[in-house]
């Protein structure tokens, strides 16, 4: 039974609360100088994820120092590329980078042994549920097939998906057999983070917004349906927030089509949209984070008319994407002084 002090899940379950909870994507990273200094002592960014010493600080530092009402489990995408034995390495000012896939090694990749591999990670949400407060949510998450193919295909991140949108054009079956494959294992994944302790888990299809609308029925839709469906099946009581970064209009029917209890919006959706999105559930952003860096009038009237157009029905604050490492960490105290300050 999940504890009624945790407001996230309360909003998750369809309550208006006012004002809203709120947390934000990215809240443990370089803008902080107590992550810096973690991050200085861990190694790689890898072994930063795969030690749970390290990724339980790192995770609880955000709450320590701000209260947020969540905390998302301080992992990446990329773990599950890295299980799949994808040789993924983080460079230095070249962001993450692994061994390109084919088509041939699509069809050879074996599945087995994943679930031991993240064991680290499984031991870190078991730490952090013990060693939060009891009114904080615990978030897991995973990225979107989509996402993770796009960087298991290219080798790297590319400004707009050609790579994969290219493979999947040519080789049809065996990129639905990758994104399928990624499907279930990235449900697998959940299922056991959910059991170690997390409170709700997050899907993130960062590079949603690249596709087109058959495209996105195909490649950004089936597969998150997918998970949902198994990880409902599995645990009933789950709760699981979507995110589809760019996907603009196409987000109308994304709840119904995948299953999501909530959406996550980037801050290019218009909030009058938003609020539509708004009468079928809980809906979560969509902050701008330049405005988190800009500070002052921008910051304060970006998040006054979020609360306006979106505070009155289940709203999840957050930004409409990850904060950066340009942020002043007085900027966030600002923020979440503002957003709990707000009063309808």
């Amino acid at each position: 039974m999940t504890d009624e002090r945790r407001k996230i899940m309360r909003v998750l379950s369809g309550e208006t609360l006012i004002p809203p909870p709120l947390w934000l994507m990215r809240q443990a990273g370089r803008y902080l100088p107590e992550y810096r200094e973690t991050r200085a002592k861990a190694g790689s960014f890898l072994d930063l994820c795969y030690s749970p010493d390290h990724a339980v600080e790192v995770t609880l530092q955000p709450i320590r120092r701000y209260g947020f009402d969540a905390a998302i489990l301080f992992s990446d995408i990329l773990v599950i590329p890295d299980a799949l034995k994808r040789n993924v390495r983080f460079t230095e000012g070249h962001g993450p980078e692994m061994d390109p896939i084919d088509e041939a090694g699509i069809l050879a990749l074996k599945p087995e042994g994943i679930l031991a591999h993240l064991a680290p990670v499984m031991e870190t949400v078991r730490r952090l549920r013990r060693e939060l407060p009891v009114e904080t949510t615990l978030l897991g998450f995973c990225g979107a097939p989509w996402t993770v193919a796009t960087y298991m295909i290219a080798g790297h991140g590319t400004p707009d998906q050609a790579p994969a949108r290219l493979f999947a054009y040519r080789h049809p079956k065996a990129f639905e057999h990758l994104l399928m494959l990624l499907a279930d294992i990235s449900a697998d994944y959940l299922v056991a983070q959910i059991d170690a302790g997390a409170d709700a888990v997050q899907i993130f299809d960062s590079w949603a917004g690249v596709l087109g609308e058959k495209e996105f029925a195909a490649y950004a839709v089936k597969p998150v349906a997918k998970m949902i469906a198994s990880v409902k099946a599995r645990r009933p009581q789950a709760r699981v927030i979507a995110f589809a970064k760019g996907a603009g209009y196409l987000l109308k029917t994304y709840r119904q089509k995948t299953g999501a209890d909530a959406i996550g919006l980037d801050w290019s959706v218009p909030l009058a949209f938003a609020r539509e999105l708004q009468k079928d559930g809980p809906i979560q952003g969509n902050l701008d984070p330049m405005r988190v860096v800009a500070g002052g009038k921008a910051l304060e009237e970006g998040i006054d008319d979020i609360l306006r157009h979106l505070g009155s029905g289940p709203l999840i604050f957050n930004l409409g994407h990850g904060i950066t490492p340009q942020a002043d960490p007085a900027n966030v105290s600002t923020l979440v002084e503002r957003v709990r300050g707000w009063r309808n």
